[in-house]
C-alpha cells in the first residue's frame, strides 16, 4: 500500500499540472480574449526588449521576415509530457517598412521522459527566411521538420552568426532549464483570427496581403518597429 501511495502523490500532482497547462491554452475565440492575447504578446515583447541577455534578438529583429510571440508556453511531465501555448505572428512588409498582423496560432508538442515538473516560458521566434514564412501559411507547420530551428544566442555582447530558418528565444521559470521547440507543431487558429478581425481571414490575408486590419494591433506593431530600427 505504501508503494502505491508514493507513486500516487507525484502522479496526481503531474496530472493536475498537465490539466492546468492545457486549461491555460484555451483558444482566444472571442474578441475580448483575442484582444487580451495581443496585449499579453506586447508585454512579452517588452520583457525581451528590456532583458540584457537578449542583445542578439534585439539586433536581428530588423532582419526577420516575421516574428512569432507566445506569452505562455506551458510544459508539464511525469514519464509522459506535453507542451502547449497560444501564439501571435506578425509579418514584416519589407517594401513598406511596416509590420502587419497579428495572425493567431496554436502550438503543441509531445515528449517522453522521466522528469517531474512544470515549466512556463515566454517564447519569441524570429522567422528569418521566406521558406519558414511560407510554411507558416500552411495548415500545419512542424518546427525542425518543415524548416530548421535553433536556439538563439543569449548573453550581452553576443555577435554569433545563425543561419537557420527560425531562431527561438525563451525566458523560462520552472523545473526545466528552458524550452525546446524542435518537433513542435504550430497551426493557424481560425476562430481567433475571425474573432479579432470580425470576419473569416487566412494567415496569408493577414501576413502577406495585409488585407486584414484591426486598430487594437497598433501598439504591438509600433513596439516591433521601435525594436527593429
Amino acid at each position: 500500500m505504501t508503494s502505491y501511495r508514493k507513486l500516487y502523490t507525484p502522479l496526481t500532482v503531474a496530472v493536475l499540472a498537465i490539466g492546468l497547462a492545457l486549461a491555460g491554452c484555451a483558444s482566444p475565440d472571442t474578441r475580448p480574449a483575442a484582444d487580451q492575447q495581443v496585449q499579453a504578446a506586447q508585454a512579452t515583447l517588452s520583457n525581451f526588449e528590456r532583458d540584457p541577455d537578449m542583445t542578439w534578438f534585439r539586433d536581428n529583429v530588423k532582419n526577420a521576415r516575421a516574428v512569432i510571440i507566445s506569452p505562455r508556453v506551458t510544459r508539464a511531465a511525469f514519464i509522459f509530457g506535453g507542451s502547449g501555448g497560444e501564439a501571435v505572428v506578425l509579418g514584416r512588409d519589407g517594401k513598406a517598412g511596416r509590420w502587419v498582423g497579428p495572425a493567431f496560432y496554436n502550438m503543441g508538442a509531445g515528449s517522453v521522459g522521466f522528469q517531474i515538473g512544470v515549466d512556463v516560458s515566454e517564447v519569441i521566434v524570429l522567422v528569418m527566411t521566406e521558406k519558414a514564412l511560407d510554411a507558416l501559411l500552411s495548415p500545419s507547420f512542424k518546427f525542425g521538420g518543415d524548416a530548421s530551428i535553433a536556439a538563439g544566442p543569449v548573453g550581452a555582447g553576443t555577435s554569433a552568426t545563425v543561419t537557420t530558418d527560425l531562431v527561438s528565444f525563451a525566458r523560462s521559470k520552472g523545473a526545466y532549464a528552458g524550452v525546446s521547440l524542435e518537433g513542435a507543431v504550430i497551426k493557424p487558429d481560425a476562430s481567433a483570427n475571425s474573432a479579432f478581425y470580425g470576419r473569416a481571414v487566412s494567415p496569408a490575408d493577414i501576413l502577406v496581403r495585409g488585407s486584414a486590419n484591426n486598430a487594437a494591433a497598433a501598439p504591438l506593431q509600433q513596439s516591433l518597429r521601435t525594436i527593429a530600427r
